[in-house]
């Protein structure tokens, strides 16, 4: 996106495709002359003109709906105009470019990718959190995560960063000011308790960074992928988790010969589930680059699901696929084919016997995957859905997710990242608490530079290449 200017700019503000309505949206400062004569007419703020939509020369193009809304109490922080007309692409172009004609003396241009609400940042009168909410409500995939957007975008989620901030700031000042007077450093942290009182922001922090990585979750759910041998029911689980017939299943081993990606979603969260091609040596030149693939979005994996043929639970070869799996990722070991073993009906929590599914632990990429579920195989039938329940239930809990509940906003990857470094910043703090000889003034920097990390989240400290980067993965006319 190129350098901030606030020069008039127009965009189709809906999405492409024919539509009962189309908006067009144009913003920029000191607009109402030109927006009153390019409607033939004096607009009231915030009140909807019906009109016909003429061209320089009388042309009546569509007809519909203009509203003027002056800055600074618009969506960008600037005077803005919106005409909503018919939804027709080509009758949305007409317009479009007839308002570049006639706005070229005011230096009119189209709009770049998130420029609307770029300006709404810069004008105050959203914070960055808040403007990465906007995109986020748009790309929502379920209701848990478009009501989670909504209220990041309310400032739920700023709220909460600006009372971390408050708090390390009291702090900070109650340190810098100590640096003035030396001679009271011995006995600053124990008089103004700054001891306890780092513990109790930290503590704060270690509850937002948790519900942090729910909206992490929530927002870009889990990359699954499933790994086994050949004709181990792969396909047939994936279809049985979609719920409808999304991959090939045949008896013959080898069908799957690429990856089939499918999103699906459990209590909210969007599970991205990675059918590979059957695990094993081959000469077939196809199927080798298959299993290649499969190598290759296995390394790439939040989570693996290792299925397995319940009638076969010591294969080898299950074993040397184990041995090959990338360590630090949570690995999910899934016996299938229950309904052919001759035991009746399989209960939610039944587990086969053996050797137990290998999980790494830690959080996992800043996902906060938790690696902490119960390690026993699940014994399931993709063919009779026994033990799927018990299946999404363990997937949930990999995630750290628990059922029922749902993070009040959502959480970007930079937010979680930011808020780990400012935990870390917090500690480091700590430790110099620790140690009365050390110097008071790295206790005060490892304090500024906590503030500093919670500030980027808001945007308070945020340099020009990250709000290029954020903004223009935003959708043109938004």
């Amino acid at each position: 996106m190129s350098a901030f200017s606030t020069d008039p700019i127009i965009a189709i503000a809906t999405a492409p495709g024919r539509g009962g309505i189309g908006v067009i949206r144009v913003s920029g400062p000191d607009l109402k002359a030109w927006a009153d004569a390019l409607c033939s007419l004096t607009l009231r703020p915030r009140h909807a003109h019906y009109l016909p939509f003429r061209d320089r020369h009388g042309e009546t193009l569509d007809e519909g709906l203009a509203l003027f809304f002056p800055g600074p109490h618009s969506y960008t922080g600037e005077d803005v105009l919106e005409l909503q007309g018919h939804g027709g692409p080509a009758v949305l172009r007409r317009v479009l470019e007839d308002c570049l004609t006639r706005g070229a003396g005011i230096g009119l241009r189209l709009a770049e990718p998130g420029e609307f609400t770029r300006r709404a940042f810069l004008n105050d009168r959203l914070d960055l959190a808040q403007a990465e909410a906007v995109a986020d409500l748009i790309e929502a995939s379920s209701t848990a995560a478009a009501r989670s957007a909504m209220a990041s975008l309310s400032g739920a989620f700023s709220a909460e960063i600006d009372a971390l901030s408050e708090r390390v700031v009291q702090l900070r000042m109650l340190v810098e000011a100590t640096l003035d007077f030396p001679e009271e450093e011995i006995d600053f942290l124990e008089k103004y308790q700054a001891a306890a009182r780092l513990e109790a922001v930290t503590a704060a922090l270690d509850r937002v960074l948790r519900t942090a990585r729910q909206g992490l979750v929530l927002r870009e759910g889990l990359h699954v992928v499933l790994a086994g041998q050949p004709n181990v029911g792969k396909s047939s689980l994936l279809n049985a988790l979609a719920g409808e017939d999304v991959a090939i299943v045949t008896p013959i081993a080898g069908t799957t010969r690429d990856r089939v990606v499918q999103q699906i979603h459990i209590d909210g969260i969007p599970l991205h589930i990675v059918d590979t091609a059957g695990l094993r040596e081959t000469e077939d030149t196809v199927e080798r680059i298959g299993i290649e693939r499969s190598w290759a979005e296995i390394a790439r994996a939040q989570v693996i699901l290792h299925l397995q043929d319940a009638r076969h639970p010591d294969d080898p070869l299950d074993a040397e696929i184990v041995r090959r799996l990338p360590a630090g990722v949570p690995v999910l070991r899934v016996w299938n084919k229950a309904d052919l073993l001759g035991r009746g009906t399989v209960s939610a929590d039944h587990c086969a016997p053996g050797e137990s599914g290998r999980h790494a632990g830690g959080e996992g990429a800043g996902h906060g995957l938790s690696g902490a579920a119960d390690d026993a195989p699940l014994l399931i039938s993709a063919h009779t859905g026994a033990g799927l329940d018990a299946l999404r239930a363990r997937l949930l809990a990999i995630a750290g997710w628990t059922p029922g509940t749902e993070s009040p906003w959502l959480a970007r990857e930079r937010h979680v990242r930011a808020l780990e470094a400012a935990r870390g910043h917090l500690r480091a703090a700590a430790g110099h608490a620790a140690h009365s000889d050390q110097v008071l003034d790295l206790f005060a920097e490892e304090l500024r530079l906590a503030h500093e990390a919670l500030c980027g989240i808001t945007g308070e400290f945020t340099s020009d290449d990250l709000l290029g980067e954020i903004f223009s993965r935003f959708c043109i006319g938004k």
